[in-house]
């Protein structure tokens, strides 16, 4: 989505160019129906991100003056572990192709502690958003940079004519002529048995520039701040690596030099732009365990910078502007999705103005049996599916009956109440115990169809569900 800028009004660019178009196409109801197809239950939350993501797109259509003053809605997601917090966060970002990223709340410290500082999740999606859009660009001259690196592996495959043939200032014109058209026919002929494979056994030289020096970390200012310094970016003329010739066969020359080409077609002050502007109308950061800093602290400890984090947070939430290696970075319209379990604190331990930033809480619901019979089986690249397809890898033709996915969903269920409720990850401990033997035997079974049934998730783990004290061990 192409934007005129003039002197005097500065038009933002709201959404990514790619998907511009196919975000707008989507309402609230179709964004909770795509999320369904990896998501089981949670229809609050799934309704509260739909309506945040399609709030972009109707910011995109206002007035630039109205749309600088509308302030994305962040999400608060109240819940137990494994419910489906971050997956929700995580395919919604997915689905519109935005920058993403997931920090933990608790590994943040107040400025002054050893620790990271807060801001460097604001790099960290930046630079993810970098990678975004030169991959894309890449994708854009690919064409481009294999025709690009063809002419220069025939330039090794052929030698070069003479310089006066070259040219033309030969002694006989039609003779230079004539070596020219010769050697024309003779590289598209190497042209046409380098398209079809026939010279992929022959070997040549490739002038390979070494990387002389590594990045590094440095510690900046007064604060424990990661940011990576390249000496390179800073003096280029200095530390450019040394070439050397490497004898490579033909496919590999032919996908190295691709490469090349790619990076010498990409504009990186052009990515570097798209980048920083992406973050700051598309990013979306997710907060983990944000519970974790709540609280009020009365005395000292190893947790008396919880709400001096919580105050470091607030103006990267509030909208500040963040020095970044790409450039300044505003964070007005990143969309923030804290989540944490809530089990010791609540909400309203946070400072006022913290909470005051996220002004939608959803409340997620415990998963029930019902819910991991779903889990097991609907989503895409479901539990019973990936098992599926990793045993059928070995020739092991693996089915599942409905009653033994039942009989699953009941026993994780049944360990969840007992011990920790960790959500649906409890359903990856207990197949990983039914399917122990059969995953051990596969590769020598005769038998390459194996069906489990109620019968055979009872025999398994029966007795350890019952055993309260073992399943908490090995369940």
């Amino acid at each position: 989505m192409p934007v005129s800028r003039s002197k005097n009004s500065r038009v933002p660019i709201y959404l990514p160019a790619t998907t511009a178009t196919t975000i707008d196409s989507l309402t609230p109801r179709q964004i909770v129906a795509e999320l369904d197809r990896y998501v089981i239950g949670q229809a609050q939350a799934k309704r509260a991100v739909a309506i945040a993501l399609r709030n972009r797109v109707r910011r995109q259509k206002l007035p630039p003056e109205l749309a600088e003053e509308v302030a994305p809605k962040n999400i608060l997601m109240i819940g137990p572990t494994g419910v489906g917090k971050t997956e929700i966060a995580r395919r919604l970002a997915r689905l519109a192709q935005s920058p993403f990223i997931k920090v933990e709340a608790s590994k943040f410290t107040e400025v002054g502690y050893v620790g990271r500082d807060v801001e460097s999740m604001v790099r960290d999606l930046v630079q993810l958003a970098v990678d975004m859009v030169r991959e894309e660009r890449r994708v854009e001259v690919r064409e481009k940079a294999a025709a690009n690196a063809e002419e220069r592996l025939l330039d090794l495959l052929l030698p070069p004519p003479p310089p006066a043939v070259r040219s033309g200032a030969a002694p006989d014109p039609e003779a230079a002529r004539g070596a020219r058209e010769a050697a024309a026919r003779t590289r598209e002929r190497f042209r046409e048995q380098l398209r079809s494979g026939a010279l992929d056994g022959r070997v040549v030289e490739v002038a390979v520039r070494e990387k002389s020096m590594p990045s590094f970390e440095i510690i900046a200012g007064s604060s424990m701040d990661e940011i990576d310094i390249n000496m390179k970016d800073m003096l280029p003329g200095l530390f450019q690596g040394r070439s050397r010739k490497r004898r490579m066969k033909v496919p590999d020359a032919a996908e190295y030099l691709a490469q090349e080409e790619e990076q010498k077609l990409v504009d990186m002050e052009s990515v570097s732009r798209a980048a920083v502007e992406r973050v700051q109308q598309a990013g979306i950061i997710f907060f983990d365990e944000i519970d974790k800093i709540a609280g009020r602290e009365g005395g000292h400890g190893p947790d008396v910078s919880r709400e001096g984090v919580q105050r470091d947070i607030l103006p990267i939430v509030e909208g500040t502007t963040v020095n970044t290696k790409h450039g300044m970075v505003r964070t007005d319209h990143i969309l923030f999705v804290a989540a944490g379990a809530f089990h010791l604190a609540k909400p309203s331990d946070l400072i006022p103005e913290l909470q005051g930033r996220f002004p939608i809480r959803v409340e997620l619901e415990p998963l029930e049996t019902a819910d991991f019979v779903r889990i097991l089986t609907e989503p895409r690249g479901a539990l019973v599916t990936q098992y599926t397809a990793l045993l059928a890898t070995e020739g092991l033709d693996l089915h599942l009956t409905d009653d033994a996915v039942h009989r699953i969903a009941e026993f994780a269920s049944t360990v969840n109440e007992r011990s920790e409720n960790i959500g649906a990850r409890r359903l990856h401990t207990v197949l990983e115990r039914l399917l122990d033997e059969v995953s051990f035997e596969a590769p020598d079974m005769l038998d390459k169809r194996v069906v489990i049934d109620a019968a055979y998730v009872d025999r398994m783990l029966a007795d350890i569900v019952r055993n309260e004290d073992l399943s908490r061990y090995v369940l």
